[in-house]
């Protein structure tokens, strides 16, 4: 994005006296595969992939004659028993990219001469804002293309990469997720940073 009208329309009422725009953007659109996928991918089709088994397996049991006398109530258990972990497994398999998409849609970042924002949201809009005087723990992982990621803060051992499912997110360090021309982004939070 990195135009600064849409900068001002995006955190234009968010600003305070004396704070200007330095970078504003967004992370990258679509869906794409993260390192974290290596693991999640097979983990899911297993996960899934036994599920629907056994769901498929319950529903024949349950539309086949009863051969042991049991009630037509006790035979429904298995089958709706299964229907929560059928809706986790096709989450995993595919509903996870297009949650992933649909939140990096709604994702702008900004830096300003006083502070980093990230507004974020599928369902309802959030505003982090953290203040470059007390910012810590800033990091750079590029990628190919220029893209990269700049996190701020330490990495909470449960966020497990984020992106695979909604509630990850609240463990993982504030970030601009896959952004382009990341270093260069990452200098201007660094000077930023010893300006303020």
């Amino acid at each position: 994005m990195d135009d600064f009208a849409d900068a001002r329309a995006d955190f234009g009422g968010d600003l305070g006296a004396g704070e200007h725009v330095l970078w504003s953007g967004r992370p990258r659109q679509g869906i794409f595969l993260r390192p974290g996928d290596a693991l999640l991918i097979p983990f899911s089709l297993l996960w899934g992939g036994f599920a629907i088994f056994w769901e498929l397996m319950a529903l024949l049991m349950l539309l086949a004659p009863p051969t042991s006398g049991a009630p037509a109530s006790v035979r429904w258990i298995f089958p709706l028993w299964g229907i929560p972990f059928v809706a986790v497994g096709l989450y995993l398999i595919g509903g996870r990219f297009f949650f992933d998409k649909a939140a990096r849609e709604k994702t702008r970042y900004a830096v300003t001469n006083q502070r980093v924002i990230i507004r974020s949201g599928v369902l309802s809009r959030t505003t982090k804002s953290l203040n470059l005087r007390t910012l810590s723990d800033l990091s750079l992982t590029e990628q190919k293309e220029g893209r990269g990621t700049i996190t701020f803060g330490p990495m909470h051992p449960l966020s497990l990469g984020g992106g695979a499912w909604p509630s990850w997110g609240r463990y993982a360090p504030p970030c601009f997720d896959s952004i382009e021309d990341a270093k260069r982004v990452f200098e201007i939070v660094r000077k930023a940073q010893s300006a303020a």
